[in-house]
């Protein structure tokens, strides 16, 4: 352009002169831009494309031979006229002209111009033809500016546009590159990475970016926006806000409303949840005030299924420091405690604190005082196996009448002290699918229970029922029932103690593994109670193929 503003500035006052020799002197000024546009043309492609390496005297110095040639021929016309053949001045236009015919090094240079300039316009066009839009605008403007002067020039040479017959219009055709390049820098922001810099942060982004005027029109937005809309089509420049968010009141409302502020919206979109964290910005100006505001659209459906499951696993790892708290309590109290009476039974006989008399009589009561023990130490080993090592599931056919009737007799003889009848009721065989040792603990604690919390006289009902696809296998008592505070903790998983009718004592322990175990068997775990009347718990298990 400094060039160009050269050979422009000393063509007017060439114009303007009256005498030869005036004008000859102009012109050696002139071709100090005329010379050297060509060769500048092709340094600015090879910069501006990034091209720099490629700046290297090898390439420099046969890109500025020809227009340091060029200048000089000039500067010595008078002694060669190889560039100019005759000069002279014409007086057949309003003003003296200077009449020129031009000499073999002129077409030279005129065939070295046109080719720098295809040269140039290849290496801008070759660069950027794939890259981002805004790059390929600016290319196109570029090319434009330097097309204008080379279009002038070519009619000026070949005669068509030829005012007086001696006047070149290309200097002033260089007001067109001016006003070209002038309006690709203020609305294109040429010459600058900031504006493509910015387009590649909005379409990077996985968050929906939306920008509106003061008048609530889209003006901006990024890829990322349209899959938060649930009609993406709608999604335009200059679309109002009204419009694009006419369903979803709420998020029209913080377009709307001057000051910045988050919300979270619930949507479906595709058959799939959607939630949405939603943030206005508003855009102020010390002056003028409010012009705009940005919309940040943020999927947080994802993130909200990681907060609920780290809640859910901090919750259970509370549930499972208290319930191993708990069982330390229970080692140390429950299970010490008749351990160490029957020591003190059998130190005291051999002693003779107590006759074998008074032994026999406490006989009854120990025994039954070490089967609870029995029965609170294999859940303890169960549970203690489940939660160092997990536990390895042998799924297999069996007969699950057989274990109930295994039970049934187990538990028969604890249960006729009390004067409590079990009674099975079920087919002689139904075949489920299970781990059989999990199950049969999952039994023997149902059971066990329901003899602990019957009064006496009462009854224990087991049933098997053979379903379509799964077995439902029943325990139920008549005795005191479960309170409602309690049948939520048991649905729960959450760990509780209660004495059984004859001050059993209990940990709590038997239903959290019944509970589990039932799961991990692909089964279903139900229990209705009425305080007063009896509990019945409902087990459901893949029946057998």
């Amino acid at each position: 352009m400094f060039l160009m503003t050269i050979w422009g500035f000393f063509y007017g006052l060439e114009l303007a002169s009256n005498s030869l020799d005036q004008m000859i002197n102009l012109i050696y000024l002139e071709y100090i831009g005329i010379s050297f546009i060509p060769a500048s043309w092709i340094v600015f492609s090879l910069i501006y494309t990034g091209y720099k390496k490629w700046l290297r005297p090898l390439i420099l110095i046969p890109v500025f031979l020809i227009p340091v040639t060029t200048f000089l021929m000039v500067l010595t016309n008078g002694h060669h006229h190889l560039h100019y053949s005759s000069v002279g001045i014409s007086n057949s236009g309003p003003f003296p002209l200077l009449e020129l015919e031009v000499g073999p090094w002129y077409l030279v240079h005129t065939f070295y111009s046109y080719i720098a300039f295809l040269l140039g316009t290849l290496i801008l066009w070759g660069r950027f033809k794939n890259a981002d839009p805004l790059y390929q605008t600016q290319s196109i403007f570029l090319i434009a500016s330097g097309l204008f002067p080379v279009i002038f020039n070519l009619l000026y040479q070949t005669g068509v546009i030829k005012p007086f017959s001696e006047i070149d219009l290309t200097p002033f055709a260089f007001l067109f590159t001016y006003i070209i390049l002038g309006f690709a820098i203020i609305r294109y922001q040429l010459f600058s990475l900031k504006p493509v810099a910015q387009n590649r942060i909005m379409e990077s982004l996985t968050v929906g970016v939306l920008v509106f005027d003061g008048n609530e029109k889209l003006i901006d937005f990024n890829p990322a926006t349209k899959q938060f809309h649930l009609d993406p089509g709608k999604i335009k420049i200059g679309v109002a806000a009204s419009s694009l968010f006419y369903d979803n009141e709420a998020i029209y409302n913080i377009i709307r409303n001057v000051e910045e502020k988050i919300i979270l919206i619930n949507t479906v979109k595709d058959g799939q949840e959607l939630n949405l964290r939603v943030k206005s910005i508003p855009m102020l100006d010390k002056t003028s005030g409010f012009y705009g505001v940005i919309i940040l659209l943020d999927d947080q459906t994802d993130q909200l299924k990681v907060n609920k499951q780290l809640r859910q696993q901090a919750n259970d790892l509370i549930q499972l420091n208290e319930l191993k708290d708990k069982f330390f309590s229970i080692i140390s109290h429950d299970l010490k405690g008749p351990i160490f009476g029957v020591k003190e039974l059998i130190h005291m006989t051999q002693s003779n604190i107590i006759s074998k008399e008074e032994f026999y009589t406490m006989l009854p009561e120990v025994s039954k005082n070490m089967e609870q023990v029995a029965i609170l130490l294999e859940n303890l080993l169960a549970w203690a196996s489940s939660q160092l090592r997990g536990e390895h599931i042998q799924i297999q056919n069996f007969n699950i009448v057989t274990l109930l009737t295994q039970q049934q007799k187990l538990l028969d003889r604890i249960a006729r002290e009390k004067r409590i009848e079990i009674i099975l009721e079920s087919e002689e065989i139904i075949e489920i699918l299970a781990d059989r040792n999990m199950i049969d603990l999952v039994l023997r604690n149902l059971i066990n229970n329901a003899v602990k919390f019957s009064s006496a006289g009462g009854k224990i009902k087991l049933t098997a029922k053979r379903l379509s696809k799964e077995v439902k296998v029943c325990i139920k008592d008549s005795g005191v029932g479960i309170s409602n505070e309690n049948l939520k903790k048991i649905r729960e998983g959450i760990s509780f103690t209660t004495r059984g009718l004859n001050n059993e004592s209990g940990t709590g322990l038997g239903l959290v593994l019944v509970r589990e175990y039932v799961k991990k068997n692909n089964g279903k775990l139900e229990v209705d109670s009425i305080l007063g009347e009896g509990t019945t718990f409902c087990l459901y298990l893949p029946l057998s193929n």
